[in-house]
């Protein structure tokens, strides 16, 4: 497993033959370097770079130190297999962050975590939160059962604070990519995905008696 988060001092200005200093560099630039000449530091760099950024995130998804910490080494051994993929006409940060939510999501369906697209109450056809925050008021038809408990999740999302509401409302109802909820309210795309982790956790909670 890669470990390089401690593998010089974060105040150690490490330089080019050039005398250009590694914290200077672009994101993509770094990438670029160390794809084309293998030189560890450049990569070292970038790990260093996102160290408390990335590992927060993942401890937002995966609300697990241990498993936040093996994520966050797994997204950069998979940047460090994966670095000839990169399209060095876009940025890097969205990139490592696709990288990173999908070791989350690994763990996730690994441990069977209870997600806004699971089946409350433990059984695979009853509802999930996402049925009780997508669509419109279910058709007569349906069970008076599943008709409860849509109801259910509704008033609990309503009971959200604020910014996670927000969140929730922009992402699973109305189907805006956590980079446009980003641009519409002014924060970073991992505070997003943070605010919906926090409130899928509490909507779990709240209707943790539901099914």
């Amino acid at each position: 497993m890669i470990r390089i988060a401690n593998t010089r001092n974060a105040n150690e200005a490490t330089t080019l033959t050039t005398g250009c200093r590694w914290e200077e560099w672009t994101d993509e630039d770094l990438l670029q370097e160390f794809r084309c000449t293998g030189i560890r530091d450049a990569f070292e760099e970038l790990v260093h770079r996102y160290e408390k950024e990335l590992y927060n995130y993942l401890y937002g998804r995966l609300r697990n130190a241990d498993d936040a910490e093996d994520a966050f080494q797994k997204t950069f051994l998979a940047v460090l297999k994966e670095c000839d993929k990169f399209d060095a006409s876009r940025e890097f940060r969205p990139w490592l962050y696709r990288i990173a939510s999908n070791k989350a999501k690994d763990y996730h369906r690994a441990k069977k975590i209870l997600s806004i697209d699971a089946p409350l109450g433990g059984d695979d056809d009853a509802c999930t939160i996402a049925d009780g925050i997508e669509g419109t008021e279910p058709a007569p038809y349906e069970d008076p059962i599943e008709r409860e408990t849509i109801g259910k999740v509704r008033e609990a999302v309503a009971e959200l604070p604020e910014q996670m509401r927000q969140a929730v409302y922009m992402v699973y109802f109305q189907g805006f990519s956590y980079r446009d909820v980003a641009e519409a309210i002014g924060v970073h795309p991992s505070t997003v995905s943070l605010r919906l982790a926090h409130a899928v956790t509490k909507l779990n909670y709240m209707l943790k008696s539901v099914g």
